[in-house]
Parts: structure tokens; C-alpha cells; sequence
């Protein structure tokens, strides 16, 4: 039996690169969006295709056996050179109607993205949006997404980035906090009052320790790192909290306290792969999201 895998389909390797990645059939089906049953089809038929035992199973998983370890170089290589084709040729699409995936924060895209994507649909009416809300690194150019919108800069080479504008950070409490507990009206005022923090991540810890707080994990009452959903707790009163003035300014249920401290700001970039920056619905998606992201950020600050 021919062993090569010049005349193996490409789901097949897709499959096998999945697995091997995630360590288990239920990962890869989640992570292509497939069955588990699917998945383990797959893995078979590529065995029996290669003549070759790839995945050994295991208590928690599949994982690589030798031959399979030596082929995983030349799949991943060759999962590069497909996609690499995929994006030329869906970079010299040249129609407008069609999808842009679009990948933001959970808090970007929660809060600020919704208003820009009618703007977008009413303007376009023929290019269709998707929009991933994530606060992982989506990777451009396995085609997870079009375009990508970070607060910080794509350092992937064959990504064309932008920066489009700083987000400025303020200090927030719920009327109803202050109504019970009275307004900070000086930054040591906040010692005296709750403050809803982060969980695990150490941003607000570091950012409080810029200001010259020696802040701990424990100062904080309350803790959460999903960004939603620290946003829900500083709005119904759980403390005093920080959020992007993009939303918090237009938010009725809060105030802005203590405007004049200088907190740290976050830098944002688009990014998308050169070789899909000249498609024609790319473009115009891009280029609405800058005009509306920049002039979101602009009022807020203003």
C-alpha cells in the first residue's frame, strides 16, 4: 500500500492534526466543529489509507505514536501551504456580497460592536457578518477569522496591522452604591469603600501599584475575571469598579468618579491578513470599523 500522503484528502489530515493537538477525538470535533464519531472515522480512514498505526489511546486521550510524531512536521506543513492558497484565492475575490468573521473581546464586542455592525448591514446590505467574541488570540491565518480587532499588535508575519485609536480606562460605581455608601471624592477615598476586582488576572493589582496602592488579591470583596460579567457586578452595586469610558460614559445605572486620576489606557490595532487586506468586502468591512471604532472612542473621550 502507498503510504505517502500525497493522495490523502485534506480533511483526512486535517483530522489527524486535531487530534494530535488536542489530544482526544471530543477535542478535535469541537475544535473543527464536527462529531466525535465523525472524528474517529476520520482517524481511521487515514490509517487504513497510510497502512500506518498513528494515535495510541490512552486513560485521558490519543496521543502520537512514533510514526505518528514523524508525520506531524509534514502535516503541519502542509496545512500552511493549504491555507496559504486558501487566502490568495479568497483574496482575489473580487464580489462584494459574501462573509466577513470578525473577532473582537468579549467586551468589544458586547458593548461596542453591535451599533458598528448596523451601520455596517444597512450600508452593505449583501456582505453578512460573524462576529467571535474572544479574548483568545484567534490566528489570522488559519483563517479564524478576517479581521481582528486587539489591544494590542499582531506580531504574526503576512498580517497587515493598524492602530486605530486608544481605549481610556475610568473609574465607576452604581447610583445605587453611591446612594447607600456615599462618593469617593479623592482617589484614597476608594480605601473606605468595595472595589470589585479581578480573579486571576493581575491588572487591576499592578495598575493600583502604578498609582502607589500596595493592592493585594484580598482588597477586593468581590472578584471576576469574565469582563461581562464584572461590568454586571459594578452596574447593580457590588462596588466600585473600572471599565473602557467607549460604554461606561453612555451608561445610565453608573457615574464616573474621580475623572482626574490617570489610569493606564490600551492601544487598539486591526489586523488581517495581507493577502485578504485587497478583497473588496475586507476592505470595506475594514475600513468601517475604523471610522466606527475611532469615532465611538473619540466621544467617550471627549
Amino acid at each position: 500500500m502507498d503510504n505517502s500522503l500525497s493522495q490523502t484528502d485534506w480533511s483526512l489530515v486535517r483530522a489527524f492534526l486535531a487530534v494530535a493537538e488536542t489530544g482526544s477525538l471530543s477535542g478535535a470535533a469541537r475544535a473543527l466543529s464536527q462529531s466525535q464519531p465523525t472524528m474517529g472515522r476520520q482517524i481511521k480512514q487515514l490509517e487504513i489509507q497510510l497502512g500506518l498505526r498513528l494515535f495510541e489511546r490512552q486513560p485521558r486521550g490519543l496521543t502520537l505514536t512514533p510514526t505518528g510524531e514523524s508525520l506531524l512536521d509534514p502535516a503541519k506543513a502542509m496545512r500552511a501551504a493549504f491555507l496559504q492558497l486558501s487566502l490568495r484565492v479568497a483574496g482575489q475575490d473580487s464580489h462584494m456580497h459574501g462573509t466577513v468573521r470578525i473577532t473582537a473581546s468579549e467586551v468589544m464586542a458586547r458593548h461596542v460592536f453591535p451599533e458598528i455592525i448596523v451601520d455596517i448591514r444597512e450600508s452593505e446590505p449583501d456582505i453578512q457578518i460573524e462576529l467571535v467574541p474572544s479574548d483568545a488570540s484567534e490566528n489570522l491565518l488559519f483563517r479564524e477569522a478576517d479581521i481582528a480587532v486587539r489591544m494590542y499588535r499582531s506580531t504574526q508575519l503576512d498580517v497587515i496591522t493598524k492602530h486605530i485609536g486608544t481605549a481610556h480606562m475610568g473609574i465607576y460605581a452604581a447610583l445605587s452604591y453611591l446612594k447607600k455608601h456615599g462618593t469617593p471624592t479623592q482617589l484614597e477615598d476608594l480605601l473606605d469603600h468595595a472595589v470589585v476586582g479581578y480573579d486571576r488576572d493581575d491588572r487591576i493589582i499592578q495598575g493600583m501599584r502604578t498609582l502607589g496602592w500596595p493592592a493585594t488579591r484580598e482588597f477586593f470583596a468581590v472578584r471576576c475575571d469574565d469582563q461581562n460579567t464584572y461590568w454586571a457586578l459594578v452596574r447593580v452595586g457590588c462596588g466600585i469598579g473600572f471599565a473602557q469610558q467607549s460604554f461606561a460614559n453612555t451608561d445610565p445605572s453608573v457615574q464616573r468618579l474621580l475623572p482626574e486620576v490617570d489610569l493606564p489606557t490600551l492601544p487598539i490595532w486591526l489586523a488581517a491578513p495581507e493577502a485578504m487586506r485587497s478583497n473588496p468586502r475586507i476592505k470595506r468591512v475594514w475600513d468601517s470599523l475604523e471610522a466606527g471604532i475611532t469615532t465611538r472612542f473619540e466621544l467617550a473621550k471627549a
